[in-house]
């Protein structure tokens, strides 16, 4: 085995580039991807050249090549990074002041800002759930233009102020930057995010021309999945109301997180920013589960994003006693005893308890922890217990460090047995020993080792459930975010798979995190029923404020995309072109053909076609087509079993609720096409969508003369088929 390596200089002191020449492919993956231009191409051998003088050691040349044929030795040539120091009141009680603290001044931001890389294919834009463009708004920040700044972040977010307080960068953007894949220190993206936000207020929606097809969207829910989408319709002019049961819009972000973590003027920016832009905010209205039919006669579209209101709640003796109460209550009572306005001792009166009491909090995720400490500036002990071990733990932990710094006593591997009760009010718990050994398995609960706490005050914090009622409305819903499969080729060669976060970024696998949150947003464009969708943890069950904004913002793109009609009394508003989706994958290029032939003659009955391979298409593809058609060859052998193509069938089982649209399935073969069409139907109708026909073509033999005409004849059936079916819907 041949190694190539160029001798250290004093630039790049310990430093040095080696390539094995014998596994070199000449692919070129970590040329492109060298942020800092250290790789080259030899022309002679065609392999991989390296100047170490150039190189930083960010090892993304290491991640991306799918040989193995390069390393890095040596030291990162990077700045260390900044982060002001997290804030800790001198008298906590009654203190609700941040304590996560941004840059002040340009000096900071800059030299934090130059600390990026710029790489070429940023895995910290795959990190983020918004994908937000993190290179070009960093930036902006080098060059002292908060103007463009904004511009960059308002492509794809409409919360930057909220996102950079309460994301967990860690496990998202920061988690995905070269620098921490490499394993050391990240730029410090959400407190440039929030440098931004602080020096400049966010811009409200522009407002733009009412559309004259009067559309109109009813949003279901006020936190941050509709923000994101009520920004987006408003701003193409779409007639938006709001329907929030709360006295205040904002959901979780007001009555959930404290004042240190998201100060309300923070959280109330953005429905004041809405409500400006004629944005219908109907505060205190409640939309019961029988009044959906209610909401679509009155609106051409529906986004459902009630979020995940139901808390978990545990089943022991004892629960029933007075003193034991869910998360949400604690946390609205708190907050409003803490307000400048509030009393701090009206809850604990209300409570039954005096100060010095001890609240136990039943959990030890982010939710438990802002109960904890919120409980501490009440003027109340608090002890957090969760059967997790702690290096699985739920909760961030940079937060769960405040906690406890802060006093708050956190017990992992602890879990509550029993409750009991003197005059009817809790007083003691009983708390059994956990053992985890592995992420994901179910802890063991010890019989023998249980142990007593006396308190005075207990929290169910455990998190929320979607609500059950609403969920049996929705088909499909939850979706579970746990991508399967293969992944697609992009993500594998950007690097963002081949290495978890660093120490820095508590190893978090930042990689399939990251490809489980595009499941969200797949399923985020289609919707649920004819003219309703579903985002936020309405959707997929309790995850970030980040991604319930991308997909509040990815159902209102797919309702632009293609407006629902609805009949408003004096007539049906007038109908755009059906549009058809054909997909296919293909091998020789046969299917590819057959594909485009089946377009090009649906095309002749006034159908809008698009013909996508199953590589490229988009979730906002499916959102905005009326029927899909599916083809593929026909693998594997008669003897051993045919099946659909692998590409066919990762397209497949990746694919999420299509909502009731029709679709047609064919596929091109040699010998025999067995089962193939079957499997694709079974899977298709699992999915909501009736098959409306099917089609195998032979490639080989006699039956190839006449394939042409069989596939108009195909062609010809379905396209009379889908416009009686799409059109016989709306």
């Amino acid at each position: 085995m041949t190694t190539l390596d160029t001798p250290t200089t004093d630039l790049a002191p310990g430093r040095v580039i080696r390539v094995l020449a014998d596994r070199c492919a000449g692919c070129q993956e970590c040329v492109i991807r060298c942020p800092v231009g250290a790789l080259s191409m030899d022309d002679a051998t065609w392999t991989v050249r390296g100047e170490n003088d150039l190189c930083v050691g960010c090892h993304q040349c290491e991640r991306v090549c799918p040989f193995s044929a390069i390393s890095i030795e040596g030291p990162r040539s990077v700045a260390p990074r900044h982060d002001p120091p997290v804030r800790q009141p001198v008298h906590l009680r009654g203190d609700v002041s941040e304590t996560r603290l941004g840059y002040d001044t340009w000096e900071e931001a800059i030299a934090e800002a130059s600390r990026c890389l710029h790489c070429p294919d940023p895995t910290c834009v795959r990190g983020c759930p918004a994908h937000n463009d993190i290179p070009s708004f960093v930036a902006a920040v080098c060059e002292r233009d908060l103007e463009r700044a904004h511009a960059i972040l308002a492509r794809t977010t409409v919360i930057p102020d909220v996102c950079s307080r309460v994301c967990n960068q860690a496990a998202q953007c920061e988690g995905a930057c070269s620098w921490s894949l490499a394993g050391g220190a990240p730029v410090a993206v959400g407190r440039l995010e929030r440098f931004i936000a602080d020096q400049w207020r966010v811009p409200g929606p522009r407002v733009g021309h009412t559309r004259t097809d009067r559309l109109s969207v009813g949003i279901v829910g006020s936190g941050p999945a509709a923000m994101g989408a009520a920004y987006d319709l408003v701003e193409a002019g779409v007639h938006v109301s709001v329907y929030e049961r709360d006295a205040r819009p904002g959901g979780l972000l007001v009555w959930g997180m404290p004042d240190f973590t998201l100060p309300d003027a923070v959280a109330a920016r953005p429905w004041d920013d809405l409500v400006a832009a004629g944005v219908d905010l109907r505060l205190s209205t409640e939309v019961p589960v029988d009044a959906l039919d209610q909401l679509l006669d009155t609106h051409d579209a529906v986004i459902m994003a009630h979020g995940a209101s139901s808390p978990i709640r545990v089943a022991v003796p004892g629960v029933e006693l007075s003193g034991v109460l869910t998360a949400t209550d604690f946390l609205q009572r708190a907050k409003v005893a803490l307000e400048p306005a509030g009393d701090p001792a009206a809850p604990l009166v209300e409570w039954g308890v005096a100060e010095g009491a001890r609240v136990l909090v039943l959990g030890a995720g982010n939710t438990a922890m802002d109960v904890a400490r919120l409980a501490r500036r009440l003027g109340l002990e608090a002890t957090c217990i969760d059967w997790l071990d702690e290096r699985f733990a739920l909760a961030r932990p940079d937060e769960l460090h405040e906690a406890r710094e802060e006093g708050v006593e956190v017990r992992f591997s602890r879990t509550l047995t029993g409750l009991e009760g003197e005059g009817g009010r809790v007083v003691r718990a009983s708390l059994a020993l956990t053992t985890q050994t592995q992420r994901g398995e179910t802890p063991v609960v010890s019989s023998t080792s249980v142990d007593t706490l006396e308190v005075d005050l207990v929290v169910m914090a455990m998190g929320y459930r979607v609500d059950a009622e609403m969920t049996a409305l929705l088909p499909g819903v939850p979706v579970r975010k746990s991508r399967v499969g293969e992944p697609a080729s992009r993500w594998r060669t950007s690097g963002i798979l081949a290495q978890s976060a660093s120490a820095e970024c508590f190893n978090y696998p930042v990689g399939s995190l990251s490809l489980d949150r595009e499941v969200g947003l797949w399923a985020a464009a289609v919707p649920r029923r004819p003219r309703v969708w579903v985002v936020g943890d309405a959707l997929t069950g309790p995850g970030t404020v980040v991604e319930a904004m991308a997909q509040g913002r990815r159902a209102a793109r797919a309702i632009l995309d293609n407006p629902p009609r609805r009949s408003r009394g004096e007539a049906l508003t007038s109908p755009s072109r059906t549009r058809v989706l054909v997909v296919y994958a293909s091998s020789g290029g046969t299917t590819a053909s057959l594909a485009q032939s089946v377009g090009e003659r649906l095309e002749e009955f006034g159908l809008e076609i698009a013909v996508r391979s199953v590589a490229s298409v988009s979730s906002l593809d499916l959102a905005s087509c009326d029927a899909v058609v599916l083809g593929t060859w026909v693998e594997g052998l008669v003897v051993a079993g045919v099946r659909p193509a692998r590409a066919m069938r990762e397209f497949l089982e990746h694919l999420t609720w299509l909502g009731g649209k029709p679709s047609a399935v064919f596929c091109t073969y040699g010998v025999n096409p067995r089962e193939v069409l079957g499997e694709m139907s079974r899977r298709l109708e699992e999915l909501g969508s009736p098959v409306i026909a099917q089609r195998a073509f032979a490639t080989r033999g006699a039956r190839r003369r006449t394939l042409d005409e069989r596939v108009e004849d195909f062609a010809t059936s379905l396209g009379s088929v889908i416009t009686t079916v799409v059109h016989g819907a709306r």
